[in-house]
This record gives C-alpha cells, structure tokens and sequence, in this order.
C-alpha cells in the first residue's frame, strides 16, 4: 500500500473500493426485474423502458470524462462528495417520476454522477497499489463489488412485492449515503495536484490517446464489456416474458449468473500462476465465440442452455477484466484519472450500444444476443493475436509464479 489509511486502515479501505465499485451493477440491476412491470405501467415499448438502462450509461460514461481528469486537480475526495451529493439527489427525482421521459431524464444525471463515483474508485487503484499487488486488489474488489448484482435483482424483486419501483431508488439513494460516510473516513490519496487551470485538466484525455499503445488495448478491452451489458439488457424479458418466470424466480436465476461472476477474478489469479496470461485472454475470446454459437443455435430452446452460456460468458469476460485494466493503467505513469475515466467511458459507452442493439428486434433476442457474442468474441480475439507477443503487452503482463 503506497498511501497509508488511518482511519480505514486495509480493510476499511478494501471496503471502501468495493462500496464504491458497487454504484454501476446495482445501480442497474436492482430494478432489472421491473423492467416489464414497469413497461405496462408506463404504457410504453421495452426499448422505451430500455433507454432508462442505456440513457444511464451513456451519461455514466460521460460524466466520467468530465469527473476523472478533475480529480486529478482537485483531489479524490472532494469528487466523490460532489457526486455522491448529485447521486442522491436524483435517485430521489427518480422515485418521484410519472412518465418514462421523466424517469429517463433523471437517470441521466445519476448517471453522470455515477460516473465519478466510479472512475475515482478505479483511479484510488492505482493511487495506493502497484504491480502484482494492484491485481491482487483488482480481483479482490471485483470478486465482492459482484456481490451486488447476487442482491440487487433480488432485492428488487422483494421490494416489488412490498412496496413498487419507486423505492428501488429510495434504496439507492441510502446507499449513496452510506457511501458517503465511508469517503468522509477516507484520506486523500493524490499526492500532487495538477496545478494546471481546471478548464485544461479535460486536454490530459487527448494526451492519454496519444499513446498508441494505450488506445490500441483500449479499443481492444472495450469491446469485451458489450457481451456483459448486452445480457443484463435483455435478461428480464427473456426469463420473464420468454421463459415465463416470476419476478421473484428471475432474481435468483440472475443471482446464480452474478455467483458465477465472483469466479472470474480467482479463476484469472489461478490461471495466471500456471498458464501465460496472453493464453489465459485468448482461451476467454474463444469460449465467448463458442458460447455465441450455442445461444445462436440452441439458446431459445432451453432455459437451461441460456443460463448455462450466459453464465460461462460473463465469466470469461469478468476474467479478461482483471489483467485488461491492469495493462491499459501501466501504459500511464501519471494521468491517472483521466485513463481510468476513459478506460471506463469507452466499455460503458460501448455496452450502452449493445444493450441498444440486441433489444432493437424484440423478437429475436436471444438470436442477436449470440451473433453479438460471436462478432465481439471474433474481433477480439483478432486485436490480441496481432498484439500479444509486443513489448508494450509481453513484457507488464505478470509471468507465472
């Protein structure tokens, strides 16, 4: 640990990432399983109701370009205070909606400040840890912040049942609260503020960019979300309306789905010890093709085949996660926030578009979810065979131990 936590010490600071983590899957999945109630309550398409999951992380995407390279300048903290306070506020407004185009424009700006919220947490990483140990954290964080998308859908679906929808986001709003208690214990973690004007923190993007060998793993690593998000885009209706599973059903299938996610981070620090990490990363390109041709053929005929591929998908891309960010960071020795901001912008904004494309024919779900995985899965694979074996990745990937 680089940065000492006086207050939280390394629990309290591992606690903290993860809660920090947490906004984006809980933000979105706890009410994933109102998706089709809330469809017929608001008398409108899914692909209207659709637009609050990708309004959301588009403006998430968003708000963390405008957030991240700030918090170069004006510190970790004093971010995450704003954002959180943004947060709340239209968590409330969205409890508050009566229209689709209300609820919409209020998730835009959670999103935003969602934004912040997370790309601080990726950028307080790299503050405190280096090297190996910086992944071993990775893992960590991840392996727990999936904790949430295990509760949230099932929370959700309790909540449905005793109360509605709007106090989904009455939850949210509480634990942006919590949250914030958890900052207030927390110790700035930038030891040199950029002293350059405020309006020219946002240039430092352009100068992240520049480095070629950063926007190649970029384009490469932002693909491999769009498998991920277009899942939780289509879920509902597909185990619901599909399917025919009850609300409360759906969250415990989805809940299997997020149990087997929190093998991926321990499943990649497994690998990585005993097979090349470059082996490890095209094995998961492989099985994401393999597991696209198995929803494509037979996903529609068997639940069990969907949750089956689904699952084996979201593992492997949760996997690729680990050592992806960890490469595209030790590309930078400083512009910490802003490569975190755009590392996280371009996979969110990336898996808006394929939630967006896999719900445009509502009829065939299931069949673009799979072309989707076999064309991402294909292209992926592709950019990791050419880049591989370069110094730029061979020689900051960790060897075998």
């Amino acid at each position: 640990m680089n940065i000492e936590q006086p207050k939280l010490g390394k629990r309290g600071t591992l606690f903290l990432l993860v809660i920090l983590g947490a906004f984006p899957p809980l933000t979105m999945d706890l009410y994933l399983p109102a998706l089709p109630q809330m469809a017929e309550i608001f008398a409108t398409s899914h692909g209207m109701i659709n637009l609050t999951l990708g309004a959301y992380m588009v403006a998430f995407a968003v708000g963390m370009l405008f957030w991240g390279p700030l918090s170069e300048r004006m510190g970790r903290k004093p971010i995450l205070f704003a954002a959180l306070a943004i947060y709340i506020v239209s968590s409330l407004l969205c409890a508050l909606a009566n229209s689709v185009e209300h609820l919409i424009a209020f998730r835009i700006v959670q999103g935003f400040a969602g934004g912040g919220i997370t790309v601080v947490g990726t950028s307080i990483v790299k503050d405190m840890f280096d090297g190996r140990e910086r992944e071993r954290m990775m893992a960590t964080v991840m392996s727990l912040v999936i904790i949430a998308p295990m509760v949230g859908p099932v929370l959700g679906a309790f909540l449905l049942k005793v109360a509605s929808w709007h106090a989904m986001f009455i939850v949210l709003a509480v634990f942006a609260c919590f949250a914030g208690w958890l900052v207030a214990l927390y110790h700035e973690t930038v030891v040199d503020k950029s002293t350059a004007p405020i309006l020219k923190s946002w240039s430092r993007l352009g100068v992240v960019l520049k480095n070629p060998h950063f926007a190649y793993l970029l384009m490469l690593f932002s693909l491999v979300p769009m498998c991920l998000m277009a899942f939780l885009g289509i879920a509902a209706y597909v185990y619901i309306d599909d399917f025919g599973m009850s609300e409360q059903t759906f969250s415990f299938i989805f809940a299997f789905n997020a149990v087997c996610a929190t093998l991926g981070p321990f499943l990649y620090l497994r690998l990585s010890r005993i097979i090349q990490v470059q082996s490890v990363i095209l094995g998961c390109f492989a099985m994401i093709v393999i597991g696209g041709i198995a929803m494509l053929f037979f996903g529609g005929y068997s639940l069990w085949v969907f949750a089956a591929v689904a699952a084996t998908t979201t593992v492997c891309v949760i996997i690729v996660r680990v050592p992806g960010v960890n490469l595209m960071l030790d590309q930078q020795t400083k512009d910490t926030g802003s490569a975190a901001a755009l590392i996280q912008f371009s996979g969110t904004l990336l898996g808006a578009g394929a939630v967006q494309i896999v719900s445009a024919n509502s009829h065939n779900l299931i069949r673009n979810y799979g072309i989707l995985l076999i064309v991402i899965g294909t292209a992926c694979a592709t950019l990791w065979l050419i880049a591989k074996h370069r110094p730029f990745v061979a020689q900051k990937l960790p060897q075998r131990t």
